[in-house]
Order: C-alpha cells, then structure tokens, then sequence
C-alpha cells in the first residue's frame, strides 16, 4: 500500500501542474516517516531522478547544479519525515510539512542568488539582491505550500483511511473469509 501510495505520487510529477506543485516532498515525508531509513533516502531520490530522465526527454529539462541543490533539499526532508516515525498527529504533520515547504524555498533560492545565473535571474550578491531574489519567488512558494499540503494530505491521509479499513470488524471477515488473514 505505501509503495503504490508512492508510485501513484511520482506518476504526477509528470503530468501538468502548476510550478512548485508536485508531490516531491509529500513522497520524502512519507518515506521518512512510514519506510525502513534505508528505503526512505532512496524512494525520494529515485522518483526525482527517474521523473527527471523522463522530462529530460519529453521537454529537453536540464540537469544542473540546481538539481543537486534540489535533491539535497528532498532528502532533508525525509529527515523531517523521520521526526514523524514516534508519533504522528495530523498538527505535527502539517507542521512538518509547512517547515519543508519554507526549508525548501529557503536553500534553494539562496543557491539561486548565490550562484551565477542567466542574464533573466540575475540577482546581485547583496542583500538587497537576496531579498529581491526572494521576494520575487513568493508564487512559487505559495504554489510549493499548497501543493506540498494537498499531496502530504493524500498520502497520510489514505495510508490512514486503508488502516482505519483494515481494522474494521467487517473487513476482518472478508480477509478471515477469503484465507488472506
């Protein structure tokens, strides 16, 4: 159930949305917080990397030193899905997920200012630059929280609804019924 949560997840990324609004990081908190570590690090990394090889090819996207930057921030987050693994309430969810989101926009846009960037985005290594860069990026962040919040809701939240189901007196039977206990 959680593997195909994942893939149902993953298989979005490629489909069209709006900038920042992918389930990325819902995928690294799930991972980090429902898989065994050594799984949870890998699951993020390979849908970024796999869906990436496959826009690689239908939009000619282009790897970088962002996309290091980028995947480094997804494993930072299975580390912040990792503080879910003890006890996850919905308040420390969404708390965890608000805290990626911002993490996020945080070290990547300062990768943005600080490194050397097309003519477009260049912004000056001051900190008059760096608020600017910020600021200038506010509707991907707001895109990224609402998109975060969307799929970490979809992903606990039918996780959840399948243990809620599985527990119940009746689908007991059907599994006790059909030998599949």
């Amino acid at each position: 159930m959680i593997y195909l949560l994942i893939l149902m997840a993953a298989l979005c990324r490629l489909m069209p949305h709006p900038m920042n609004f992918t389930p990325v990081l819902a995928i690294a908190l799930f991972s980090g917080a429902m898989l065994p570590r050594r799984i949870a690090w890998l699951l993020p990394i390979a849908t970024m990397l796999l869906s990436d090889v496959c826009l690689l090819y239908i939009l000619s996207y282009p790897f970088s030193r962002m996309t290091l930057v980028v995947y480094s921030c997804f494993l930072l987050s299975v580390g912040l899905g990792c503080l879910l693994r003890e006890k996850r309430t919905w308040r420390r969810t969404l708390t965890v997920t608000f805290a990626g989101s911002l993490m996020f926009y945080l070290i990547t846009n300062f990768a943005v200012w600080l490194g050397p960037a097309s003519p477009p985005l260049r912004y000056e290594h001051t900190a008059a630059g760096l608020a600017r860069c910020y600021i200038m990026t506010l509707p991907f962040f707001r895109n990224a929280v609402a998109g975060d919040l969307l799929w970490t809701t979809a992903l606990f939240g039918l996780f959840d609804l399948a243990q809620t189901a599985a527990r119940t007196p009746r689908t007991a039977a059907v599994y006790k019924r059909h030998n599949m206990v």
